[in-house]
């Protein structure tokens, strides 16, 4: 069930916890971040139309930048199905995000400049968040032509990141030319690491417990192979790489390397990745089936350092929403896949907060401003690096009580799908309030009202008369 509220255009969010781990109040008008500590609470209770603000109690909540996610699966066009644009955004905003990528392997594939309009427009009518494409890499994630990488970047969706994500770029030389044509437009092409025939038929994580249960083992090999292919491959052409869903701790430490010696590559690491292990698998419950697969406690350690030092740069949710009928079966035939935007911040919060090895500072790095940078969204809400927010800066924001603990009920989510691997485990946190663009889309922990395409039009003009005066 919906909250329901009047929607105004000014909100004064108090005693919340800002990312810097300062209390502070946070005033919103017309979208913007108006004022941030004692002079939002002045200047709200200064303005003449101070009697329009509504109030947000923040008092043991956390602030954070609205959250940014570069790899989400919303299976439309064709997949309707398992997930929607709408669907998939109103679980995005329910978890916090204020930005959500889409995946290019739909039906048809996003791989063409008309598509990515399409999944972009769809974005903007469903409201809940920004939605920005992802454009294939090659011609239906075929692997042998590329596909319409300059004409998706001119588009209306304006694509900047390219990704056969599902299927890896396998070629070298086809990898080669990608990175060398998305450098004219600063766009980066995120590769799914998998070389595809050390993977042929492969079930879950190649080790002992693969043995001991029959299932066709995935060598971490696979993974690390391509990194280090394209590592320096990205190095060779001077281009921007960037790994997705890391798993292994051989990964971590090939994009380490790579760090060290200048190359221009970026890292993200599921949720899921940094709380389960190969050891589910033992259910054979297929909702435990994920490419790549659920790794040794030893890679999930790694993972977790990998964020902490930097290593790796953001958390992609990786959220592959599936049907009753094509995961709730036999494991050897099941969908690889799990939902996971509306229990990331959570898994977050105990995987990397509750252990301390990072504080809320960190978490908005890697779960907003670096995101944001990869994708260059300039839209997005600014945070600098000591974890401050920008006056002047959309006011894309999230307001996260850390104190709560659930039970996973997917059955309660709002994904049309129901494959979480998190099902009845208990996590940490909720995601209370979130403004997109200075409209609350989500109030008191339930979807308000989404932001219209009006409100969005003239946001767009508004940035446009900012950019023009900041040029003058």
């Amino acid at each position: 069930m919906s909250a329901t509220f009047d929607p105004r255009n000014r909100y004064l969010i108090t005693g919340g916890t800002l990312p810097d781990g300062t209390t502070a109040d946070v005033l919103i008008e017309d979208g913007l971040l108006a004022a941030v500590g004692q002079d939002a609470r002045a200047r709200a209770g200064t303005s003449a139309e101070a009697a329009a603000a509504e109030t947000i109690n923040a008092t043991g909540r956390i602030i954070l930048p609205g959250l940014v996610d570069l790899h989400t699966h919303l299976r439309q066009p064709g997949r309707e199905d398992s997930e929607t644009v709408e669907t998939g955004t109103r679980a995005a905003a329910l978890g916090g995000f204020t930005s959500v990528h889409a995946m290019a392997n739909s039906t048809p594939v996003a791989d063409s400049a008309g598509v990515v309009e399409q999944v972009w427009q769809l974005g903007r009518e469903a409201g809940w968040c920004d939605v920005h494409p992802v454009g294939a890499v090659t011609v239906g994630l075929g692997g042998e032509r590329l596909a319409e990488l300059g004409a998706m970047a001119q588009s209306r969706a304006e694509v900047r990141v390219f990704s056969d994500d599902g299927m890896c770029v396998w070629d070298p030389v086809m990898m080669r030319r990608a990175l060398e044509y998305v450098k004219a437009f600063d766009g980066v092409i995120a590769q799914h690491a998998q070389e595809p025939k050390l993977t042929d038929g492969a079930q879950m994580n190649e080790g002992a417990l693969s043995s001991v249960l029959g299932l066709a083992g995935w060598p971490a090999v696979a993974e690390e192979a391509i990194i280090a292919r394209d590592v320096l491959l990205a190095q060779h052409v001077g281009s921007r790489l960037h790994v997705c869903h890391v798993s292994t701790a051989g990964s971590v430490e090939i994009i380490r390397w790579a760090k060290e010696r200048g190359i221009e590559v970026t890292a993200e690491a599921t949720p899921h990745h940094l709380l389960l292990t190969e050891e589910l698998v033992r259910t054979y419950n297929p909702v435990y089936k994920v490419n790549p697969p659920l790794r040794r406690e030893e890679d999930v350690m790694a993972l977790r350092e990998g964020l902490a030092d930097g290593t790796i740069d953001t958390i992609g949710t990786d959220h592959a929403p599936h049907t009753a009928e094509t995961k709730e079966c036999e494991w050897t035939v099941a969908a690889m896949g799990m939902t996971g935007l509306e229990t990331a911040l959570p898994v977050v919060q105990q995987a990397l907060v509750d252990t301390g090895l990072m504080d809320w500072a960190g978490i908005s790095r890697i779960l907003s401003s670096t995101p944001a940078r990869i994708a260059r969204l300039t839209d997005q809400g600014r945070i600098s690096s000591e974890g401050v927010f920008e006056l002047g800066a959309p006011a894309n924001l999230t307001v996260y009580d850390p104190s709560v603990i659930r039970a996973v009920d997917p059955e309660s989510h709002a994904t049309k799908s129901r494959n979480s691997p998190f099902r009845g485990m208990e996590l940490p946190g909720q995601v209370t309030d979130v403004f997109n663009h200075g409209h609350p889309v989500v109030r008191d922990r339930a979807l308000a009202t989404p932001r219209t395409q009006h409100q969005q039009n003239q946001h767009q003009q508004q940035l446009k008369q900012q950019t023009g005066s900041a040029q003058q």
